[in-house]
C-alpha cells in the first residue's frame, strides 16, 4: 500500500525576523509553531509517517519539541541546506519507496486543516503532483524596472499558492535530476521545478485557505494568533452515532432547550444520560461542591463518565450602563464560575475514562455586541478556556471542544427577542445531533461550528 509522507520544512534560521530563533521555533498560543505543524500532520489518520528537515543547528531544538510532545510518526529528522531546494533534496534522497507520496508542507503555516491534507492525497491517487491555492483577491501588477506598470494580468486565472504540495516520489525525484544538471537551476518551489523541467506533467490544484497562513514577518505573529483564538470547523460526523450505546454522559442545562433535547437523542442512541439544572433537580452550577456533588454519584451509581456537557447560559440583552450590579455578576457566575466548576470537578472522572468536555460558546466571542457585553465576554473566555484545557489535558487524554450554534430556537432566546421566523433559527436537535457527533470524534481543542442549511 501506498505510504503517505509529510516532509515539514523547516530549515529556515530566522534572518527576517531578527529574533535569535527560527520563525518555526517561535511560541505560538502556547506552543512553538512547528508544534502545531506536527500536531495536524500526527493526528491526521492518512498520513503515515513524517519526515523534518531542519537546519543543523536547531536539531537539538526539534528533539526536545519530539520528546516532550509525544509524535510518534515523526521518524526521520534531516539536515538541510543553504537553499529550500536543499531542504526538499534531503527529503527525497530519504524516501526508500518510489512509489510513496510526499506531502511538503512549511513549517510555519500552522493552521492548515485536514481537509486541505485530504484533498491533496485524493488528487495523488490521478495526479503525480498536486498543488494547494486559494484565489488572489488583489489586482496583480507587473512593473517595468520597478517605475512602470508593464501588464496587468486577468487575476480571474491567477492564484496563490500554498503548501501543502505533493508528489509521487519517483516524480519529483526525477524533475530534481534533470534540473540540477541546469547551469542556471533555481528553485523556490518544488511545483515549479517539476513544471519547468517535466513540462508534460499536469500539476493538479486543491483549494487552500486563507487561514493556512505562512508566518514570515513580526506583524504575521499577531494576525496567526487571533486566528488561533478564531479557528472553528463544521461538518461533524454524525451519520452514525450507535457508538453512544452504554456511554455516561452528563448534561448540564439538561432540562430545556439545547440541553434538553441532547438528553432525548443520547437516549434514543442507547447513552446512560444525567441532566442536571438549578430546576429540575437542584444542581447550581454556580456552586462548585453542587456540581462535584451531582457527578460524584454518576460515578459511583456507573463506574465511569464518558462525557460531560455545559449548556447552562444566562442572556440578558441590556446595556452595561443599565444593568445591575446583581445581574452582572449573576451573567459573570453562571456563564464563566459556571464553567469553571464544571471543568475542575470533571477532570478526575473523566481522567479515568479518557472522555471529553464539551462547552457552549457563541457567535459573540468573536466579536461583542451592542447590549451583548456581559454576555459576549463571558462567551470568550469560554472558548479560551476550552483552548487552554485542551492543551492542559492533553497528556491524561482529555478531550475538550467548544459548540458554537448559531442563532437557535430556545426558549432563553425567545425571552430576549420574542417571536422569530422559524426558518431564521437552529432547531435546538440539530445542535444535540452535531454535540452527540462531537463525543464520537477525536478531536480536541476546536470550536464546532453549527449553522443553519441556507
Amino acid at each position: 500500500m501506498r505510504q503517505n509522507i509529510a516532509v515539514i520544512l523547516a530549515g529556515g534560521i530566522g534572518n527576517r525576523m531578527n529574533s535569535g530563533l527560527p520563525k518555526q521555533l517561535m511560541k505560538l498560543a502556547g506552543k512553538t509553531v512547528l508544534e502545531h505543524t506536527l500536531g495536524v500532520f500526527e493526528k491526521h489518520e492518512s498520513i503515515d509517517s513524517i519526515f523534518i528537515v531542519s537546519n543543523k543547528q536547531f536539531v537539538d531544538n526539534i528533539e526536545s519539541i519530539l520528546c516532550m510532545g509525544g509524535f510518534k510518526k515523526v521518524n526521520k529528522i534531516l539536515i538541510g541546506g543553504k537553499e529550500r531546494s536543499d531542504s526538499s533534496l534531503a527529503a527525497i534522497n530519504a524516501c526508500e519507496n518510489e512509489d510513496s507520496n510526499l506531502i511538503f508542507h512549511d513549517a510555519v503555516r500552522p493552521l492548515l486543516n485536514s481537509q486541505i491534507i485530504n484533498d491533496v492525497i485524493a488528487a495523488l491517487d490521478n495526479y503525480n503532483a498536486v498543488d494547494v491555492v486559494i484565489p488572489c483577491s488583489d489586482t496583480i501588477v507587473e512593473v517595468d524596472n520597478e517605475k512602470f506598470i508593464s501588464n496587468i494580468p486577468n487575476r480571474n486565472k491567477l492564484r496563490k499558492g500554498q503548501t501543502p504540495q505533493g508528489f509521487k516520489c519517483s516524480t519529483i525525484r526525477e524533475a530534481y535530476e534533470i534540473g540540477l544538471k541546469d547551469p542556471k537551476f533555481i528553485a523556490t518551489d518544488d511545483c515549479g521545478i517539476v513544471n519547468k523541467y517535466l513540462p508534460n506533467e499536469k500539476i493538479a490544484v486543491v483549494s487552500g485557505s486563507i487561514s493556512n497562513h505562512k508566518l514570515t514577518y513580526k506583524e504575521d505573529l499577531f494576525l496567526l494568533d487571533k486566528l488561533f483564538q478564531l479557528k472553528s470547523i463544521t461538518g461533524i460526523d454524525v451519520s452514525d452515532l450507535k457508538d453512544l450505546k452504554g456511554k455516561v454522559i452528563c448534561v448540564f442545562g439538561g432540562s430545556y432547550g439545547i440541553g434538553a433535547e441532547i438528553v432525548k437523542e443520547a437516549k434514543e442512541h442507547g447513552a446512560i444520560t444525567y441532566q442536571f439544572s438549578r430546576k429540575s433537580n437542584g444542581v447550581n452550577i454556580k456552586n462548585f461542591d453542587a456540581v462535584e456533588r451531582s457527578l460524584e454519584e454518576v460515578f459511583n451509581k456507573e463506574g465511569r463518565i464518558d462525557a460531560v456537557i455545559n449548556c447552562a447560559a444566562l442572556l440578558r440583552r441590556i446595556p452595561i450602563s443599565e444593568m445591575a450590579i446583581e445581574d452582572m455578576k449573576e451573567i459573570v457566575d453562571v456563564n464563566l464560575i459556571g464553567a469553571l466548576n464544571i471543568a475542575k470537578s470533571s477532570f478526575k472522572f473523566l481522567k479515568q475514562s479518557k472522555g471529553v468536555l464539551l462547552l457552549f460558546t457563541s457567535s459573540s466571542y468573536t466579536l461583542g455586541r451592542k447590549l451583548y457585553s456581559v454576555y459576549s465576554s463571558t462567551k470568550c473566555a469560554n472558548v479560551n478556556l476550552m483552548q487552554a484545557l485542551a492543551e492542559e489535558w492533553a497528556d491524561h487524554k482529555i478531550r475538550v471542544n467548544s459548540i458554537n450554534p448559531e442563532r437557535t430556537a430556545t426558549p432563553m432566546r425567545k425571552l430576549n427577542f420574542g417571536n422569530e421566523d422559524p426558518d431564521s433559527l437552529l432547531s435546538a436537535n440539530k445542535v444535540a445531533t452535531i454535540t452527540l457527533g462531537c463525543i464520537m470524534s477525536k478531536m480536541s481543542g476546536q470550536v464546532i461550528d453549527v449553522k443553519l442549511d441556507r
